[in-house]
């Protein structure tokens, strides 16, 4: 356990490296692979969408560990106090690189559990929601915090970079909306699309 996310040890032996390092080891093959293979569908394109908006691999990395430091800071202060919490795992920097594709592209299809494609500001709210939710209950094992407070960064960070996002993800929401009025089958240009094409449907589990 010396590189997993122990609050109790990174406060009280200032092994602050434990914010990181925690995000490169995994309990199993599987979450390994659920929590890379999310990140490759949805890291590419934010690698060329930050590449032609012209961020560079910088604000790639700030993301990507941004997410993961800002994932454990609940956790890091509540529960300093507990020498038995442990945490392990990308979860939060994942989410992070997940919900900044939904903020540039909100209205592009996701694969709810594999299966259903729902639009991505639609599935970003059922799993914030769900994040919450689940967090308040005990015994699977999974840190939900770190889910919803990488997820609530990668919304932020690309208006970090630059605030004009902002107004372009206002109008493109609000014009969305408009169109789903009035017709079944729509499409929406966001601030990135431009910059590259999605794939119709990612997968996340």
């Amino acid at each position: 356990m010396k590189l997993a996310f122990i609050p109790y040890r990174t406060i009280r032996n200032h092994e602050y490296y434990r914010i990181v390092t925690h995000g490169f080891i995994h309990a199993d093959m599987t979450h390994l692979l659920v929590n890379m293979f999310t990140f490759w569908s949805f890291g590419l394109y934010i690698e060329r969408t930050f590449r032609y908006m012209g961020f560079g691999s910088g604000a790639y990395l700030a993301l990507y560990f941004g997410g993961m430091i800002v994932a454990s800071l609940y956790d890091l202060i509540k529960r300093r106090n507990d020498p038995y919490y442990v945490s392990i795992g990308a979860s939060g920097a994942v989410s992070a690189v997940l919900f900044t594709s939904i903020f540039l592209d909100p209205w592009g299809k996701i694969l709810f559990f594999a299966v259903l494609p729902v639009p991505g500001i639609v599935f970003g709210l059922l799993y914030l929601a769900y994040c919450q939710y689940m967090a308040k209950q005990t015994g699977d094992n999974i840190n939900h915090n770190a889910h919803f407070y990488g997820a609530i960064y990668g919304l932020i960070f690309p208006m970090l970079l630059e605030p004009s996002l902002l107004h372009s993800f206002e109008s493109i929401y609000h014009r969305s909306i408009q169109l789903l009025g009035k017709r079944d089958h729509f499409l929406v240009s966001s601030p990135a699309t431009d910059a590259a094409e999605k794939s119709d449907t990612c997968m996340f589990v």
